[in-house]
């Protein structure tokens, strides 16, 4: 396994991340195995991936408390990212959405960083969180200061309870202002090859600036695994309902073009997913490929994906064919 730095921490983490949004189940993925959760998580470890992604808001705190009782005695082994900004039962902050008759708030302000640092530490077990990061921007009617929040995680990270600073699903000038108060050493945006946008601000501007990036949903939940065929349908409230590269037209396109990397899986004797992993990590910008996974068999067969050493061509192959797709229609 490779490993790589996160900013200026000094953490090395490896190119393959697990994420843990689906473990925390609900309407979004269905019911968790929780014990097949656990061997997946302890499987990942074993395979060599240090990082391990979650936050409060994956099943309201479930996937934390999950994390933690796979690391309990193996705290050393893993880098823990988690994050903060999304509260519930509460009627601080700024109103996001709705789930499970809940209703999600936006918060970045201290008194709420702080309470939320101190639940997360609890559900992990653990006294230190290696890479905080701010969940989503804060917005109005409660937009608080970047440079608010910032203090307040300058201040933590003094405390020794995080040890990195990170942001989730931000702009390059937001990003300026994080960085404008102090060291900001992770961004988390969303990126796959069917969803390339961060190419043109994102990954060059964290490129410039030594920012780690965790990029999520690399296998676009599963799709580009090649699994998911024309006849797999989903319940009304899946989230991958919500994913216009899901509806038929579109998935059958996308099906038809890892059909025609056949070859490519059989010279590397690898999956389709691992391939797609491997061009991922290979993208200039791109630190860490978070990938989820409920299973033992896929956590181990994800982290494999860094064995593979994809030449220039197979790179610039697999581009071509990703950017004749086009736009889903």
């Amino acid at each position: 396994m490779e490993y790589r730095s996160l900013g200026g921490s000094g953490l090395k983490a490896s190119a393959i991340g697990l994420g843990t949004w689906a473990v925390g189940g609900g309407p979004w993925w269905g019911p968790t195995d929780e014990a097949e959760a656990l061997r997946a998580i302890q499987a990942a470890i074993d395979a060599g991936i240090n990082l391990i992604d979650t936050a409060p808001g994956y099943g309201f705190g479930q996937a934390e408390e999950l994390v933690g009782r796979a690391i309990r005695g193996r705290r050393d082994e893993v880098i823990i990212a988690t994050k903060c900004g999304l509260i519930w039962d509460d009627s601080r902050g700024s109103p996001f959405f709705n789930l499970e008759g809940r209703e999600i708030r936006r918060s970045l302000r201290p008194d709420t960083i702080r309470e939320e640092l101190e639940a997360s530490l609890r559900r992990l077990g653990v006294d230190c969180i290696d890479v905080y990061q701010t969940h989503w921007p804060a917005i109005p009617p409660e937009a608080t200061p970047i440079a608010d929040t910032m203090a307040c995680l300058l201040d933590l990270q003094k405390q020794g309870k995080i040890r990195a600073i990170g942001a989730s699903n931000v702009t390059c000038a937001q990003m300026d202002e994080y960085r404008a108060s102090g060291r900001l050493d992770v961004c988390q945006p969303r990126y796959s090859m069917l969803d390339r946008a961060i190419e043109q601000d994102i990954l060059p501007y964290c490129l410039q600036h030594e920012v780690a990036t965790l990029v999520y949903s690399p296998l676009e939940q599963g799709l580009l695994t090649g699994r998911i065929g024309m006849d797999r349908t989903f319940s009304p409230g899946e989230y991958r309902n919500q994913i216009v590269w899901f509806k038929p037209a579109n998935r059958r396109r996308v099906l038809d073009m890892l059909e025609g990397w056949r070859d490519l899986c059989s010279a590397h004797r690898c999956t389709m997913g691992q391939l797609v992993l491997a061009w991922t990590i290979a993208q200039p910008g791109v630190t860490v490929a978070l990938v989820g996974a409920r299973k033992s068999a896929h956590a181990v067969e994800n982290a494999a994906a860094r064995n593979l050493q994809l030449d220039q061509a197979t790179l610039s192959r697999m581009r071509r064919d990703v950017e004749a797709l086009g736009q889903p229609e």
